[in-house]
């Protein structure tokens, strides 16, 4: 079972100091569907589902944290974004609104107790906290300000503006600095210990340096400021590069999040230096299609590696696929757990 010190070895941990151990995390949500034995749309719209699931869940893999993301687009539906899923497929959007200054000028935030998911998310969090208390790390989540003007538009056209309208991408992003603050605080107030700072699009697979500088890191600056007066600040982007992750420590998380497609040592040594790490084992090739033997090896590498001097939590780099053995994942837990001693 996930331990009561947690929360304090997580704060040891963002003061890139050595705690009474590494925090065990996992992105787990669709794996943790399948082993609960319920459809994903279930899990999205029934709070009771979702809740229970989460709670049995840490009570069988023995995660240190709840992550609590069954989509990105809880609080865009409330906005005009249209959006579908499937039994078993997250929701994802459709239907975007028209990339123009109509639709900024008539954005306006949604009422967090009425509009859409928006209170059966918050009250998600809340039973949680209420059954699990400080045994785990409760982390909600909300989208960057740089990501949230493509889920808004949609991600071609979001890119599109960058170099035909640029004021407006900007201007988009700075409402959604102010609206990811208040919404990140309401989650906060809820229950969470922490929030995750969704920035995927900002990554280097989609932007450059000089634009990530430009036009993601002075709104995530400012949102990541404001929420960790609140809470802490978990930011990822699934990001591999050296380069996009020095910038993205600029924006000062608390925790930030690295892919699997570069090594950790070398991230610890640079970037480490400056704001503590997570992640880093890869979820498709090691935990869904590795060995047992495999996982166990690539589990115990990364946790050596991470944990040497503090500063360090252990993550997957991105969501564990819902069809990964539960062998693999059980695995994983139990040799992060065994390593996580200094």
């Amino acid at each position: 079972m996930a331990y009561s010190g947690v929360i304090n070895d997580v704060r040891t941990c963002v003061n890139l100091s050595i705690p009474q151990r590494v925090p065990i995390f996992a992105l787990d949500e669709q794996f943790n569907v399948r082993m609960h034995g319920i459809t994903y749309a279930e899990y999205t719209y029934e709070v009771d589902k979702m809740v229970n699931c989460e709670i049995e869940m840490v009570k069988k893999f023995d995660y240190d944290w709840v992550y609590l993301n069954p989509d990105d687009y809880i609080e865009f539906e409330p906005l005009g974004v249209k959006t579908k899923g499937a039994k078993n497929i997250p929701l994802t959007g459709y239907k975007y609104l028209p990339a123009c200054e109509d639709t900024l000028k008539n954005l306006k935030f949604p009422n967090f107790k009425k509009d859409g998911r928006m209170l059966a998310f918050l009250e998600a969090i809340s039973r949680i906290k209420e059954k699990l208390g400080d045994t785990v790390c409760l982390a909600g989540r909300v989208a960057a300000p740089f990501s949230s003007v493509t889920l808004l538009y949609g991600v071609e056209n979001g890119l599109i503006l960058l170099f035909e309208n640029p004021e407006l991408f900007k201007e988009t992003a700075n409402f959604f600095v102010e609206f990811m603050i208040e919404w990140g605080k309401a989650q906060i107030q809820a229950g969470a210990d922490a929030i995750w700072v969704g920035d995927c699009v900002a990554s280097s697979g989609f932007i450059s340096s000089s634009h990530y500088a430009e036009f993601a890191l002075p709104g995530v600056l400012r949102l990541n400021e404001a929420l960790k007066k609140e809470g802490f600040v978990f930011y990822h982007a699934g990001e591999s590069s050296l380069t996009h992750l020095e910038s993205m420590a600029n924006s000062y998380p608390d925790v930030l999040s690295i892919g699997g497609k570069i090594g950790l040592n070398k991230v610890k040594e640079t970037v480490g230096k400056r704001v503590c790490l997570m992640g880093n084992i890869k979820g498709i090739e090691v935990l869904q299609r590795g060995s047992p033997e495999e996982v166990e090896r690539e589990t115990m590498r990364i946790m050596e590696i991470g944990k040497k001097g503090g500063g360090y939590i252990f993550n997957s780099e991105e969501g564990i696929p819902y069809q990964t053995p539960e062998e693999n994942v059980k695995i994983m837990m139990q040799t992060a757990k065994k390593h996580s001693l200094y």
